[in-house]
């Protein structure tokens, strides 16, 4: 005599797979701890080029114009000094050497001289060295006093904003020339906005 099946248990159902479940939580849970491992070392390898390699700066304030505008932001390669020196021209972030209510953390300038150099403005004219320069990158001639002659030391960079409308630049003028090691990195071209992306 054939045994009889209370209705509705389906002689071939099979009870619910707890281990095929229980894999899935930890399937997920696996790739999850890999996501979170990925970002993590992503972030300590950005942390560390941010730290080293590389920065990102946003220009404040008005003293590099026409080059550079407020909020316009800025890659600055923090590495290309501890290869070669700073070089006539280079737009570097450097740490604010003054003292008084207006220091800020960092300023933007343009290196005007090298180690060596003698720099002195003179009847609206900036020369290095007694020879009159040639600056493409301003608009005006310099409308602020005229100043030195300074001989630089060793070791002792000379900057200027390229603003040259008077008293628009906080700068060598006014603190003295900068130590090496008070230069952060060189700017090397503007990322934001993206209609003014270009080398510097």
């Amino acid at each position: 005599m054939g045994q009889a099946v209370p209705p509705g248990s389906g002689g071939n159902e099979k009870a619910p797979d707890s281990q095929g479940t229980a894999a899935g939580k930890n399937s997920f849970a696996s790739e999850l701890w890999d996501w979170v491992k990925t970002i993590a070392i992503a972030f300590c390898i950005m942390v560390l080029l941010n730290m080293f390699v590389f920065n990102l700066s946003m220009v404040k304030g008005e003293s590099m114009e026409p080059t550079l505008e407020a909020s316009e932001r800025l890659f600055i390669n923090k590495i290309v000094y501890r290869f070669a020196d700073p070089d006539h021209g280079d737009v570097v972030v450097l740490k604010d050497p003054s003292n008084g209510p207006d220091k800020k953390d960092f300023l933007v300038k343009r290196i005007i001289g090298l180690p060596g150099d003698t720099v002195e403005v003179k009847g609206h004219t900036l020369y290095i060295n007694g020879k009159a320069q040639e600056e493409s990158y301003t608009e005006v001639p310099i409308e602020d006093p005229d100043f030195g002659p300074v001989k630089l030391e060793e070791d002792r960079y000379f900057v200027m904003g390229d603003n040259r409308h008077f008293q628009k630049s906080k700068d060598s003028r006014k603190f003295g020339s900068v130590k090496k090691s008070d230069i952060v990195g060189r700017a090397e071209f503007i990322f934001w906005p993206l209609s003014k992306i270009r080398g510097l």
